[in-house]
């Protein structure tokens, strides 16, 4: 059978067969026949092949997905990262050597890289340096907490409820979900949307992540 016609049929497969959200897998399907379709997928992406770029998002995000939920410890950050993963795929490709490593292990490689990036980047909003208002600032310090005051305020109500309960207080999405009469879903959700939109908030302050870090 021609490559293309092989991924194509075999990228339909996996796409009909997925449950449409993303799932924990951490089990790599390993097989002769498996790791030679996706040598040729992966000298196929290379060259811009949009069938063959599926056929490794389905086939790989998975266990992408999986290992990096395993780093940031938050679902929603981890299928953040992950798409970010593969939308870059296309110009990361360009430097992966078949013969250097098995896919599998690159892809991996790449998503612990991504994993650290990330959490680096959310422990530099230092929610963890908000003290008391009786205590002294330092000229930084209050640079800083002005500028999350700045960030909080542009928070719609129900987000920055959440990222203050989280962060500031430091009730666990349980308890902020009893509070609030939500899910803990629900709650996952406004703090992922919250904390990303701070992250953006700050960088247009001039907080860069760097500037911030403890």
């Amino acid at each position: 059978m021609d490559s293309t016609i092989e991924i194509r049929r075999t990228a339909d497969r996996i796409e009909g067969g997925a449950a449409g959200r993303l799932r924990r897998r951490r089990r790599l399907e390993r097989s002769g026949d498996g790791e030679a379709l996706t040598l040729r997928a992966v000298r196929r992406a290379q060259a811009g092949d949009g069938d063959a770029m599926r056929y490794l998002y389905l086939h790989y995000a998975d266990n992408v997905y999986g290992y990096v939920c395993s780093i940031v410890r938050d679902e929603h950050d981890a299928e953040d990262v992950t798409q970010q993963i593969f939308s870059k795929l296309l110009t990361s490709l360009a430097r992966y050597e078949p013969s250097s490593v098995p896919f599998s292990a690159w892809i991996l490689r790449v998503s612990h890289n991504a994993a650290i990036d990330h959490v680096r980047a959310r422990r530099s909003i230092p929610f963890e340096e908000v003290r008391s208002t009786e205590e002294p600032f330092s000229d930084i310090g209050r640079e800083r907490w002005g500028d999350l005051r700045t960030a909080l305020d542009t928070l719609p109500s129900d987000q920055r409820q959440v990222v203050m309960l989280r962060f500031v207080v430091g009730l666990s999405p349980a308890e902020i979900a009893q509070r609030l009469g939500r899910t803990e879903d629900a709650v996952h959700a406004l703090q992922h949307r919250g904390r990303r939109r701070m992250r953006e908030q700050l960088s247009l302050l001039g907080s860069a992540p760097t500037a911030l870090a403890a």
